[in-house]
């Protein structure tokens, strides 16, 4: 399987370019993590909208959802061009109702996953971890068995996430926020958390994503590298990890 980073903004995006948003590419399926603002654009730049075979949320935020709308009027116009039915299926969390009903729409239909319980997309499996977050959001781990990724969403630091990124393969750790900086009451983790992190759950290699608007973010590197040995690199669209098989 390949993970490709095509957003990696907190808040919102910088010029020709988008908050969270990627996707875990196999033989079988085009999954899209995460759906941020100006997302959209940047898959067309890769995808056809009848590549994209699912779409998987952390949380109802809109820097991971933001596009989501764009992505539904998309397959409705698609849908009344190509006389097609097609729905892609959305799956998110049903901690809040109403945001859930949202995901069904003429060409997409909301689809719960649960904490505990594994989801199957084609040849990938997810399991979900609630994280540290003022709304409900939940970290990923997805492995086809060879390789495992990670995927810590928002969140604060707290012990769980040791033990859900143990030993895997990559690391896409949200950055939010530099050494010394306090992110625990805005549910986001700093430079220095992550490194922590990385070295503790042992894992191969660490991206660092969900980025600022402020500071040097090589610094953010370097912070983390104080913490952990392991290969480091910032995201940034194009950004690509393993391969389809």
């Amino acid at each position: 399987m390949k993970f490709t980073v095509f957003g990696y903004w907190g808040a919102y995006p910088e010029k020709e370019s988008a908050t969270s948003c990627y996707v875990l590419e196999t033989e079988e399926k085009n999954v899209v993590i995460d759906l941020g603002s100006g997302a959209l654009s940047r898959l067309f730049r890769h995808y056809e909208l009848e590549d994209l075979d699912a779409v998987v949320l952390s949380h109802f935020h809109h820097d991971h959802i933001a596009d989501l709308g764009s992505l539904q009027y998309a397959l409705l116009v698609q849908q009344h061009l190509n006389d097609s039915k097609t729905k892609i299926p959305i799956y998110a969390a049903k901690d809040n109702k109403k945001d859930f009903e949202r995901l069904t729409h003429n060409g997409t239909i909301g689809k719960a996953y649960q904490e505990g319980r594994e989801l199957h997309i084609g040849e990938v499996m997810f399991s979900f971890l609630r994280t540290k977050h003022p709304k409900p959001c939940y970290a990923m781990r997805m492995t086809d068995g060879e390789r495992t990724i990670v995927y810590t969403a928002d969140t604060s630091y707290f012990s769980g996430l040791v033990d859900f990124a143990r030993d895997a393969d990559l690391l896409v750790a949200e950055t939010s926020f530099y050494q010394g900086m306090d992110g625990k009451q805005a549910g986001h983790l700093t430079s220095e958390e992550v490194g922590k992190l990385a070295s503790k759950a042992n894992v191969g290699e660490l991206w660092l994503t969900h980025l600022p608007h402020f500071g040097d973010h090589q610094d953010l590197v370097k912070e983390a590298q104080a913490q952990y040995n392991g290969n480091i690199q910032l995201a940034s669209e194009g950004l690509s990890f393993g391969k389809v098989e």
